[in-house]
């Protein structure tokens, strides 16, 4: 497959030390990486320090630069290792996830000679920092991709310094998806601060609404009867979860179903929504084991995913759910970051692959309502009271399980030209593109 005119123009500016692509989502930044970048860097490495792909979980990484540049170069990228090295092109290469400095704990105080970055804007800044300072030989590479985030991210404060360093920004234009998905992606995003960062390519501060597009197309999320809407469109439950999520002093307690189907749709399917006033803990597990009985009788068996940080009230839920006999586990949902929540919830959405019970009340305001909070300079909500936290919470806590399933489905995999694949087996790159 040719290069378009931005991997090309990469190719010839990336001598630097610091080779940063960011932009949208689908232009083309990562596939002239795993087709020509990678490949070359490591071919050319001397020994005199470590080769290392980082991306913000080692999941990620194989998705989206292990797995397409096995599609090109068969027999020369392997599977990562319990060590987490990899064998690519003949060379030993550390594999690893950046969003917690711990992950690279066992690699730092060595020296890189090499390092690919994959999702930079999702890492933790300290193995960032950390990486700065191990990137210390004189003829050492660093070349990285990322969507934009918001204006005040370390990240960019990085790009601005004045470091050494070769940038390129990419809109959804630049890239090599068909015409039709372009306009269509244009569509599901218009109205989001995703649209900016995934389809513009820029770096915009998230205000307003976080959920536009429920807020202003509701009834197009809303089923009546899931089970028939389930029959109807020839769907399957796959896994059916319950989020949990404990209410504190003027807030409320939220419990909600989630079906999941074997194609990776989301269904809100049932609630309840509970004055925190007016529970004990004894009273909080009997409403708890009312609720999986209802839910158990129209689906059947679950898991339940509760708010880890009241251990007393979720050991109250397991003891109940024992007692009664009643077909679902309860565990500590794993909270993870609200920015990373909110991101699966909008790409659901603008995918169509998240629906609502019509009769789901609270889980439709809360949808509606939510804000960004004005005075963070993150992706976080306004938590003040004024729209339906706890609801959000709680759906949250029930797919998160499946995030990484649930991202992929929404994504759009580039998918390699095999055929015209086969000219990128000249390391030398197409010719006079190459000046690393």
């Amino acid at each position: 497959m040719p290069l378009t005119e931005k991997q090309t123009e990469f190719l010839q500016g990336c001598g630097h030390r610091w080779n940063v692509k960011t932009g949208a989502t689908g232009s083309g930044k990562s596939f002239v990486d795993y087709a020509v970048v990678i490949p070359k860097r490591l071919t050319a490495l001397r020994g005199e320090g470590l080769a290392v792909l980082m991306g913000n979980t080692r999941g990620t990484l194989e998705r989206n630069i292990l797995e397409p540049m096995r599609s090109i170069w068969p027999g020369m990228v392997g599977n990562i290792r319990s060590d987490n090295t990899v064998e690519l092109f003949g060379k030993r290469v550390y594999a690893l996830g950046a969003d917690n400095k711990k992950h690279v704990a066992r690699i730092q105080g060595a020296t890189f000679e090499y390092v690919y970055g994959d999702e930079i804007t999702t890492w933790s800044e300290d193995v960032f920092q950390m990486l700065k300072s191990r990137l210390r030989c004189e003829h050492s590479h660093f070349d990285g991709t990322c969507n934009p985030d918001n204006p005040h991210h370390w990240f960019k404060k990085f790009l601005d310094s004045g470091a050494d360093i070769f940038q390129q920004s990419y809109i959804i234009d630049d890239g090599m998806l068909p015409g039709h998905v372009v306009e269509e992606l244009k569509k599901e995003y218009r109205g989001t601060v995703y649209y900016e960062r995934f389809i513009l390519g820029r770096w915009a501060a998230a205000e307003g609404l976080v959920y536009p597009q429920f807020a202003s197309r509701t009834e197009e999320f809303l089923i009546d009867d899931p089970e028939t809407w389930l029959r109807d469109h020839h769907k399957q439950l796959y896994k059916l979860m319950l989020g949990v999520d404990f209410g504190g002093t003027g807030s409320a307690t939220a419990f909600k179903a989630v079906g999941i189907t074997h194609d990776w749709t989301v269904i809100v399917l049932d609630e309840e929504h509970i004055d925190s006033r007016e529970l004990d803990p004894d009273r909080l597990s009997r409403r708890f084991a009312d609720f999986v009985r209802r839910v158990e009788a129209g689906y059947g068996a679950s898991q339940t995913r509760a708010d880890n940080e009241e251990s007393v009230l979720i050991r109250g839920l397991q003891n109940e759910v024992k007692r009664e006999g009643l077909q679902t586990t309860v565990v500590n949902a794993r909270k993870m970051p609200i920015r990373d929540r909110i991101n699966l919830t909008i790409m659901l959405m603008a995918r169509r692959k998240l629906y609502v019970a019509r009769s789901c009340g609270h889980m439709q305001e809360a949808f509606q309502t939510a804000v960004y909070d004005p005075n963070s300079l993150g992706d976080v909500r306004l938590d003040n009271g004024t729209s339906d936290i706890d609801s959000l919470d709680a759906f949250e806590y029930a797919i998160e399980p499946w995030y990484q399933k649930l991202i992929r489905a929404v994504q759009i995999p580039y998918q390699p030209d095999r055929q015209g694949g086969g000219q990128y087996k000249n390391l030398s790159g197409p010719s006079g593109m190459w000046r690393g």
